[in-house]
């Protein structure tokens, strides 16, 4: 959940997740249905599917048991190097590294590297220094606790989240608080007064922009929804029938080109706007009444209590808001 997605986000949904999934194999064995609906809204829904994955091959090989390994761990499904190697130092206090865009930026500042970070050179020489960190850390840990009586010094894992911490609250992407900052003093970034250049990310690509126009097709007290295949964006999911059109395209031309013939109504319902990585998606919703009932590869009638037990995207989720109110709005 925490890959791609804040901590103050996640909380609400850990918290569903585990009152409806509370161990291992309860997750390896629920449906697709079951885990679409409690991942809603959190995106990048291909992290459901493998967190599924890898409950079923912890179920299968490690005794339904989270393995405690780097090398165990990493060979999950749904899990790179960075999440194995925070699971097992945070946890385990094995000494592996990680390399988030936290610690990029902690790690560039204070050693002075120039390169741009997503070469592949570069972020080799990042990963080689993260590691020698944490093995230092390792190795500067004291052999045994004194008398028995103070708990284990866990140097590994506070070695990374002290860095991930760094990069999050004080070697902020702009205006770092290098004033306060802990090792300002080893920092080439600040000797030399180039925090605001490093890292150096290169130059963003330009926003592209995406236009999608959905229709809300109503008959009898029910809505016209389908799922999308897997393997696809949003594979799984449910959404209204859509189509993706040129920026300028008339909303009768889209509902053409979907359903084949001209409506005999149309009317405006709302807009929704949101971003995927460098796409700004521009979603235009219509109530629709069509000429001819559409055919079955448009999708199926779900009442609106049925579609509110489906798993939506987001965008989609709130056009399911609208449609219901404008329903209601009707009667």
């Amino acid at each position: 959940m925490l890959q791609q997605t804040q901590v103050n986000t996640v909380i609400p949904f850990w918290e569903r997740w585990l009152r409806e999934l509370p161990t291992i194999a309860a997750t390896a064995a629920a449906s697709p249905a079951k885990i679409h609906k409690l991942w809603e809204g959190l995106g990048y829904y291909t992290r459901v599917r493998n967190l599924q994955k890898a409950a079923q091959v912890m179920v299968a090989q490690h005794g339904g048991q989270f393995p405690q390994t780097f090398d165990e761990v990493l060979a999950l499904p749904g899990i790179g190097r960075y999440t194995a190697g925070a699971v097992c130092s945070i946890a385990f206090n094995e000494p592996v590294p990680i390399l988030d865009g936290n610690v990029i930026r902690v790690l560039c500042r204070v050693f002075g590297i120039a390169e741009n970070p997503k070469e592949k050179i570069t972020n080799q020489k990042l990963w080689q220094l993260a590691e020698q960190l944490v093995v230092q850390a390792i190795e500067s840990a004291p052999e045994k606790s004194i008398r028995g009586k103070s708990p284990p010094v866990l140097r590994a894992s506070h070695l990374n989240q002290s860095l991930m911490e760094l990069g999050a609250l004080i070697c902020t992407p702009r205006s770092p608080q290098c004033l306060i900052c802990p090792i300002q003093k080893r920092c080439v970034a600040y000797r030399q007064q180039r925090t605001e250049e490093l890292p150096n990310l290169g130059k963003r690509e330009p926003a592209t922009a995406r236009r999608f126009v959905a229709f809300i097709v109503h008959r009898n007290g029910r809505l016209l929804v389908r799922q999308r295949p897997a393997g696809v964006v949003n594979g799984h999911l449910w959404e209204f029938p859509n189509v993706e059109v040129a920026v300028q395209c008339p909303p009768e031309e889209a509902a053409i080109l979907l359903f084949g013939g001209a409506p005999q109504e149309l009317s405006p319902l709302v807009t929704v706007k949101h971003s995927i990585t460098r796409y700004r998606m521009t979603l235009d919703a219509f109530r629709v009444r069509l000429a001819q009932s559409p055919g079955k590869e448009l999708g199926v009638w779900k009442t609106p209590a049925q579609i509110r037990q489906l798993a939506f995207s987001s965008a989609h989720k709130k056009l399911a808001s609208a449609a219901f109110e404008s329903i209601m709005t009707d009667r």
